[in-house]
């Protein structure tokens, strides 16, 4: 019986296949498999909680930095600044995003 014969597409599918393998592999080497190492230190309630109820100045006199992670359900572009809406088990937070800062 004659085999089919694989089409273009096939042929570049299993290209990009091996390729992306080969990448896979060469980070197992590294030992860094799964690159993704973010740990985030806060959740949206408890930062809700703690600094909900604080004007804008105390805010900056606070100075805190965290590390949240969640989905990014809204995002709003105003030239060089943005804000996004993260959303995760605890709640929703908004974050202000800066071009230089970011």
């Amino acid at each position: 019986m004659n085999e089919p014969t694989p089409t273009p597409l096939a042929a570049e599918e299993n290209r990009l296949i091996a390729e992306r393998r080969g990448k896979l592999a060469r980070l197992r080497a590294d030992g860094i498999a799964y690159p993704n190492d973010f740990q985030p230190d806060s959740q949206a309630a408890a930062l809700h909680q703690a600094y909900g109820e604080l004007e804008k100045e105390e805010l900056e006199h606070a100075g805190k930095q965290v590390k949240v992670a969640g989905r990014m359900m809204l995002k709003r572009v105003m030239g060089k600044a943005s804000f996004a809406t993260l959303q995760h088990g605890s709640g929703r937070i908004q974050v202000f995003l800066d071009r230089n800062t970011v």
